[in-house]
């Protein structure tokens, strides 16, 4: 997801922190390509089709190209102009390290050049988010989804995207700023309201967090952390013996939040949720279960953080 929306909204997105994920549109709005040749979680994973080639990189740069000049997304010559970091785990038997290397082909003949990309692969991680040393082992590929990887990623997405000058250190253990939560309905199109969960795979509010500095009127900076496939704040997992959800683990944990403070970053978590049978591990959608806009500027998720966007930067309270 976090790939659609910088692609999309190039013109206003200045870089992107990929973990773990494939090239803009790799599905290309089939859940069978999404799950044996963007992915290996196809059952049995014997049917898994990932290889060097299997996202054809060409054809996705071609639909890209198109979709720009028809208009659904903005001019993809913005893109060059992104600061891209991708970070992967070479134990990654979900999302393998072939994938990822196909996303940094795709930006290269997009026009990115070398010197806007970078990308950390860790030896023994996992399908993870790596940190210092949260989460489970860094080798796991379970829930949280987090790992203890003695890698900061959040440190190097940040680092990255918004360098080429160094983070300033955190100043605490617990950040002093805000976390809000916020009503996500009021971000969806209008045309989608009626219908909302149900189609549109948006959970009912999303989080906020507000540095301090930032809460007194000092101009500051917005990313965009965008949580993994059940790593959402209503996920439940089917053989969980307390039936609670994931609640806020990503939003507290991820790593982003200690960074935020100092370095004037206001951090917007949205949320995805659960839908039976076509989204049951409440992942953001890049296969086409909210239709076939799913990764351009009418993609109902899309818009609906697009609108969040646009609320954050006009100053407007949310």
């Amino acid at each position: 997801m976090a790939v659609q929306l910088a692609v999309a909204y190039s013109s206003i997105i200045k870089g992107v922190g990929v973990v773990a994920a494939g090239p803009y549109y790799c599905s290309r709005n089939s859940l069978l390509i999404a799950t044996t040749r963007c992915s290996c979680t196809i059952r049995p994973a014997s049917a898994c089709r990932v290889s060097p080639d299997s996202t054809n990189v060409p054809r996705l740069v071609s639909m890209a190209r198109t979709f720009s000049a028809n208009r659904l997304i903005d001019d993809v010559a913005r893109i060059p102009g992104q600061r891209i970091v991708t970070i992967s785990g070479a134990k990654d038997a979900t999302v393998p390290t072939p994938i990822v290397a196909q996303l940094q082909a795709f930006y290269a003949a997009l026009g990115v050049p070398a010197r806007n990309m970078t990308q950390t692969g860790i030896a023994d991680a996992g399908h993870t988010m790596p940190t210092i040393d949260y989460g489970v082992a860094c080798a796991k590929s379970e829930l949280p989804f987090i790992g203890k990887c003695n890698v900061d990623g959040a440190k190097q997405i940040l680092g990255w995207i918004y360098g080429p000058a160094p983070l300033a250190p955190p100043a605490a253990a617990t950040p002093p700023g805000r976390f809000i939560r916020f009503d996500q309905s009021r971000y969806l199109p209008a045309s989608r309201l009626a219908s909302f969960l149900r189609t549109t795979g948006m959970d009912t509010s999303g989080w906020l967090y507000v540095p301090s500095t930032c809460d007194s009127g000092a101009p500051c900076r917005l990313h965009i952390a965008l949580h993994g496939c059940r790593q959402g704040q209503a996920y439940v997992p089917p053989d969980s013996s307390t039936g609670l959800p994931y609640g806020t683990t990503f939003v507290r944990h991820a790593g982003y939040t200690q960074w935020a403070d100092n370095n004037r970053i206001v951090v917007l978590y949205p949320q995805a949720v659960s839908i039976p049978a076509i989204n049951p591990n409440g992942c953001w959608d890049w296969w086409g279960y909210t239709g076939r806009h799913f990764a351009d500027r009418q993609g109902v998720q899309m818009r609906a953080i697009r609108n969040m966007i646009g609320q954050l930067t006009s100053g407007a309270s949310h």
